[in-house]
């Protein structure tokens, strides 16, 4: 009898495996659950895989090298900077993502940070909490209508980003390379270059994959072009951000606050210098999560790869010149 197509989750920590497990039963496939966090452990513990299914380790050019038998990478999300995307293809591997099954939660984050800042809500809670009872910590407070809210990318998560800005509020302005300058989109985000949104926004929010051209887009420069009051909204990825440049910002008060749900290192060290700053309102690469989005996360990223093995399109591929 033919042995069944093993796929391997180098690691996951999302707890529980059950959409998986639910898949790879209906697919006729073996399923291994590894915690790999190096590329020697991926290495190792896809041996003999068919395919892997990774959330946070890396799958680099000589993971792939050494793991032959590899014919389809699943990555838990939408971006795949974890993963050697051209040696994946030069190696006839499948490179799969779910692009969009985190839009409403993203999107309601990002709203929820910036409303938080633009509130003092965090502010006032810290305060309260070692006994304060005073505006005074989190003065002045603007009304949100009539603000500026810019958002860095206007794809699938950024123009929702931007649909729930307007909603309570708010005047959108975005700026992504698809999209001419000068022109407003179909939900109504006016459309302009990069300089002129960071010199408008109230509010900065990044929605953006990151790769060579992204990595600390938002660096010493940029934070020195916007409003002194304007608060920078992250929920991306954490090297689109200049760590150091970001502090010294908010230490100065160069902008008002930040938001942030990624971070260059994660977890954040606890020695990390965004802690101590009373500006800031930090959650940990949550924004992805409800119930609904890890359901279908997990559900959609075990069949993307098991339909690699089964010879299907599918629905979501990086690299599909691997199945032509």
């Amino acid at each position: 009898m033919d042995s069944k197509p093993r796929v391997v989750i180098t690691d996951v920590d999302h707890g529980a495996v059950a959409e998986e497990e639910e898949v790879a039963a209906a697919e006729g496939l073996e399923l291994v659950l590894a915690a790999c966090r190096t590329e020697a452990e991926v290495v190792a513990a896809a041996q003999g895989a068919d395919a892997i299914i990774v959330q946070y380790a890396p799958v680099t050019s000589a993971a792939l090298a050494a793991l032959p038998g590899l014919r389809a990478v699943g990555r838990y999300g939408v971006g795949v900077d974890n993963v050697d995307v051209a040696a994946a293809t030069e190696h006839g591997v499948a490179v799969c993502n779910v692009p969009d099954y985190g839009t409403e939660d993203v999107s309601d984050h990002a709203i929820a940070l910036a409303l938080s800042l633009a509130r003092g809500v965090a502010g006032l809670d810290r305060a309260m909490r070692a006994g304060g009872y005073s505006l005074d910590p989190v003065q002045p407070l603007h009304r949100v209508a009539g603000r500026t809210f810019g958002v860095v990318g206007l794809g699938l998560i950024g123009a929702a980003t931007a649909r729930k800005a307007r909603g309570v509020g708010y005047r959108t302005i975005g700026f992504d390379p698809l999209h001419a300058a000068g022109t407003t989109t179909a939900e109504g985000t006016e459309v302009v270059d990069f300089g002129e949104l960071v010199r408008r926004a109230d509010v900065l929010s990044l929605h953006i994959p990151l790769n060579a051209h992204t990595r600390h887009l938002i660096d010493a420069d940029v934070l020195a072009a916007m409003k002194p009051g304007a608060v920078l909204v992250n929920t991306c990825r954490g090297g689109v951000v200049d760590t150091r440049a970001l502090v010294e910002a908010l230490r100065t008060g160069a902008i008002r606050g930040a938001g942030l749900d990624v971070f260059e290192e994660e977890p954040l060290p606890r020695d990390s210098a965004l802690l101590g700053l009373p500006n800031t309102v930090l959650t940990p690469h949550a924004a992805w999560y409800s119930e609904e989005s890890q359901q279908e996360l997990k559900t959609r990223t075990a069949q993307n790869v098991a339909d690699v093995l089964a010879g299907r399109r599918p629905r979501n591929i990086v690299n599909p010149e691997v199945l032509a």
